[in-house]
């Protein structure tokens, strides 16, 4: 790995560190304002330095890391967990884990409508999981 840095680009390190699966999405997420720092929105060139704390609102959550290590290399996950440190409050996560765990029936894209039978079997489902 290379000689760590003083500072690094915000879509950069949220790369690199596996917050966002590509560069293009965490640039985004900073165009949105959905990353900030010190309580402001940043733009997605905005140098970020290690200490700082970075807020994410991603999932209906707001996620908080602090950042322990500049890289601007993608890493393996090991390695990006130990450049950062996870500041969310845990009620936030569970509250997250709740939100994904319900069961929502969905259909393909394209499909239309249920049909008679097919909205029979949905009840059937929902009746099942009930």
């Amino acid at each position: 790995m290379k000689k760590e840095q003083e500072s690094v680009r915000i879509d950069k390190w949220l790369w690199a560190v596996r917050i966002c699966k590509t560069r293009l999405i965490a640039a985004d997420l900073c165009k949105r304002q959905k990353v900030s720092t010190d309580g402001q929105y940043i733009k997605p060139s905005r140098d970020v330095k290690a200490g700082q704390v970075v807020t994410v609102k991603k999932d209906g959550i707001d996620w908080q890391y602090k950042i322990l290590q500049c890289i601007d290399k993608r890493v393996g996950a090991k390695i990006a967990a130990a450049c950062y440190e996870d500041l969310t409050p845990a009620e936030d996560v569970e509250k997250l884990k709740m939100i994904k765990s319900v069961w929502v029936p969905r259909r393909a894209k394209g499909e239309g409508r249920p049909t008679k039978k097919d909205r029979r079997a949905i009840e059937r489902l929902k009746d099942f999981n009930d």
